[in-house]
C-alpha cells in the first residue's frame, strides 16, 4: 500500500511540474506575441503624427504636389513605383540628368522638421535640398544647402571634398556627417532635417550627424572657403524660406515616407 501511495505521489509531482512548465511556455509565447508590433504603414501618418501637426508630402501613389524645378509639370525622368518617388537612372551620371531634372514640392517652407527615407543604387548620387529658390537657367544647387545622398562605397565623390564632407548625410562639400552611419546601396536610410530660425540639424538613421547655423559669421567664412562662391557669389545668403527638392544626378534613387512638420 505504501508503495502504491509513493507511486501516486510521484506521479502527481511530475504532473504538477509538467503543467507549470506548459503554463510557463504558453506565457512566454504570449509575451512574445505582445511584444511583436505591426510595421508602420508606408507613406502614411500615424494618429499621433497627425495630432502633432505632421503633413505627408508624398502619398505613395501619385506625384501630387511635386513638379520639376523651374518647370510646371512632373518630369518624365521620375516615376511613382512601389510606393516610392523613383529617379530613373540613365547610366551616364550628371549628363543623363538632363532627361529628368530635379524635382521640388510646390510649397515653400521656413521653419520645419523634415523626415524621409532614401535608397540609392550602386555607385549612385543624389541629394536633398531645402530653402531652395527657383532662378531661371540655374540648377537648384546654386541656391540651396544640400544633404548628400550617396553610395559611399562605390561613388568617387565619397573620397573627394574634405574629411568626408561629400559622403552620405553630410552638408554637401561643407560639413561631414559624424558618425558616418549610412547603409550600403540598395538599403533604406532614414533621415531628418530640422531647420529652425537658422539652426539646422541633420540626423541619419536615428543619430545626429551634424549641426550648423545659417547667416552667422562662421557660416559665411565656411562658405567662402568652399567651391560655391565660384558659381554663385551670394550663395552664403541662403533664403529664409524656400522649396524642398530631390536631385536627379542621372542615377537610380528612391524616396518614400516624405513628411514635414511646419514649425512657424
Amino acid at each position: 500500500m505504501r508503495k502504491i501511495y509513493s507511486l501516486l505521489l510521484a506521479g502527481s509531482i511530475v504532473f504538477a511540474v509538467s503543467c507549470q512548465s506548459g503554463q510557463k511556455k504558453a506565457g512566454e509565447k504570449s509575451a512574445q506575441v505582445e511584444k511583436t508590433e505591426a510595421a508602420p504603414e508606408l507613406n502614411k501618418l500615424s494618429a499621433e503624427e497627425t495630432s502633432n501637426g505632421w503633413q505627408l508630402l508624398f502619398d505613395g501613389t501619385t506625384s501630387t504636389g511635386w513638379r520639376g524645378y523651374n518647370k510646371t509639370e512632373f518630369p518624365k525622368g521620375w516615376e511613382i513605383v512601389d510606393g516610392t518617388l523613383h529617379c530613373i537612372g540613365t547610366g551616364t551620371g550628371e549628363a543623363g540628368a538632363e532627361n529628368g531634372g530635379d524635382i521640388i514640392y510646390d510649397k515653400k517652407f521656413k521653419n520645419f522638421d523634415l523626415k524621409l527615407d532614401w535608397k540609392i543604387s550602386k555607385g549612385g548620387n543624389s541629394g536633398i535640398f531645402y530653402l531652395a529658390q527657383e532662378v531661371k537657367d540655374w540648377p537648384i544647387w546654386k541656391t540651396a544647402p544640400e544633404m548628400q545622398v550617396l553610395d559611399n562605397a562605390n561613388h568617387p565623390d565619397a573620397q573627394l571634398g574634405k574629411d568626408g564632407n561629400r559622403q552620405a548625410g553630410s552638408l554637401y562639400d561643407l560639413i561631414p556627417a559624424v558618425p558616418q552611419n549610412a547603409k550600403p546601396f540598395g538599403e533604406w536610410n532614414s533621415i531628418e532635417i530640422i531647420c529652425f530660425k537658422g539652426t539646422v540639424v541633420y540626423k541619419q538613421n536615428g543619430e545626429k550627424v551634424l549641426e550648423f547655423h545659417l547667416w552667422t559669421d562662421d557660416w559665411k567664412k565656411m562658405v567662402a572657403a568652399s567651391k560655391f562662391p565660384e558659381y554663385n557669389k551670394d550663395w552664403a545668403d541662403v533664403a529664409k524660406e524656400g522649396f524642398i527638392g530631390f536631385q536627379d544626378h542621372g542615377d537610380d534613387v528612391w524616396y518614400r515616407n516624405v513628411k514635414i512638420k511646419n514649425m512657424d
